[in-house]
């Protein structure tokens, strides 16, 4: 099975299963957060990556692939050979049509001749017949001589039928014998099509492990807490809070989050690898304690700049969502995920998936969509909590945990692994979730 077909399958049971929403969370505003429910979402992830076949299975399929494709080639340039030879002059084909019409115009001419002979012979009985004096005798000759041209006539003519009949044959040989041909080479250009589509995708799939086959490995490194409000108006702004932790045993230097949100499409529509889900991104903005202003994020900006992190220390950052106004009414999930690089050139992508499901409410005809604060306008910064006293570089970051839970999977345990590929499927960045390795920085 291909990787890529094995995540867009976590896309679609993702996008199609029920989940249980979660609970409503206070903004940063608001004083020190209690602490969540911190129980790490479940999923698949492992099933699937029990699937995930082998750099060295994926070569060995790129050797087979490119063997078909070759022999496909092969097969087609024969095929092709094979259908330019039937015009060459010496197939035996061609040489049977030039036979059958030099017997044609042999026969043809034959006939010519006895109808011509005919035609004098029935003249020449006229003439016998118009004499007054004409003999009993001549009259009988010219009768023999009339019936004799009729018998090499009819002769003549069923010659000629049985040339042109043999020509037909020879041209219907040589007719048959391209579309047959021709067929043959039709299907050759398919099987190479195919070949070629199919080693192309063997190469991607290569590629695409060796890519997230990288040296930034996932690991649990870095916790996240997402939480929001169960329910979302369409054309109206709702914030939904996200905590990052650093739960290794040192401090990582530089940490940055990543969140989506996506309209859910409806149970009952169809959701495999080729939906497109661009239509469906809701646009989120972020604001932190060193970064006030709402920053949209974006497939050009698309990470949130978490920064220096110490062990054990967290970073709260205000994640604002708004649903489209012409949006219907339906469900939307929002989901984020974490990584970190350090000087030493080490880095890693977190473990953590989680994903904050929720109604949309379609707006009301009478409302007006609430205004997007311009995002030149700051954003009051939220209380730096002091936690335990330990502290990253970062303001307002400690291991305090974020108040809300982490979304509930319920039946749908493929959820936060599908959506964050979808996710990143939907904003063009040439790979899913999984498969972003960032290079790390000495001064990053």
């Amino acid at each position: 099975m291909k990787i890529r077909r094995i995540l867009a399958t976590a896309v679609a049971a993702a996008v199609t299963t029920p989940v249980v929403f979660l609970s409503a969370a206070p903004a940063f505003a608001d004083t020190k957060p209690t602490a969540p429910q911190s129980q790490k979402p479940t999923s698949h992830e492992d099933d699937i990556d029990d699937e995930m076949p082998s750099i060295e299975e994926l070569k060995a399929a790129v050797a087979v692939a490119q063997k078909a494709y070759d022999e496909a080639v092969a097969d087609l340039a024969a095929a092709k050979a094979d259908l330019k030879v039937l015009d060459k002059a010496d197939h035996p084909l061609q040489a049977k049509i030039s036979d059958a019409t030099k017997a044609v115009d042999a026969a043809a001419a034959a006939k010519t001749a006895a109808d011509d002979k005919l035609a004098k012979a029935v003249q020449a009985e006229k003439d016998v017949l118009a004499k007054p004096d004409a003999t009993e005798q001549e009259k009988a000759d010219a009768a023999a001589a009339v019936t004799t041209a009729k018998t090499a006539a009819a002769e003549a003519a069923t010659l000629k039928k049985t040339a042109d009949d043999e020509a037909v044959k020879a041209f219907k040989a040589l007719f048959d014998a391209k579309e047959a041909a021709t067929r043959v080479v039709k299907l050759a250009e398919k099987v190479e099509k195919t070949t070629k589509r199919e080693l192309a995708d063997a190469k991607e799939e290569l590629k695409f492990a060796e890519e997230i086959a990288g040296e930034c490995k996932e690991d649990d490194a870095l916790e996240i807490a997402l939480s929001g409000p169960k329910t979302v108006t369409a054309g109206k702004p709702a914030v939904f809070s996200l905590r990052v932790t650093n739960t290794s045993d040192r401090t990582l230097d530089v940490v940055d989050a990543f969140a989506n949100a996506v309209r859910l499409p409806a149970p009952d529509e169809e959701v495999d690898e080729e939906t497109v889900l661009a239509g469906r991104l809701i646009p989120i903005e972020w604001s932190s304690p060193d970064v006030l202003e709402w920053t949209p994020i974006t497939d050009k900006y698309e990470s949130i700049e978490v920064g220096k992190l110490a062990k054990g220390a967290s970073y709260d950052v205000k994640l604002r969502i708004t649903v489209d106004a012409k949006a219907p009414a339906g469900r939307g999930v929002a989901f984020a995920y974490a990584e970190y690089e350090n000087k030493d050139g080490s880095c890693g992508i977190g473990s953590d998936y989680p994903d904050a499901d929720f109604a949309i409410v379609a707006a009301d005809k009478g409302d007006k969509p609430t205004p997007t604060p311009s995002t030149s306008t700051p954003t009051p910064a939220p209380s730096a909590t002091a936690g335990n006293g330990t502290t990253s570089q970062q303001g307002g970051s400690s291991r305090t945990p974020v108040n809300g839970t982490l979304a509930a999977t319920g039946a749908n345990d493929t959820l936060p692994l599908g959506l964050a590929a979808a996710g990143a499927v939907a904003l063009g960045a040439g790979a899913l979730v999984v498969a972003r390795r960032r290079k790390a920085g000495a001064d990053a």
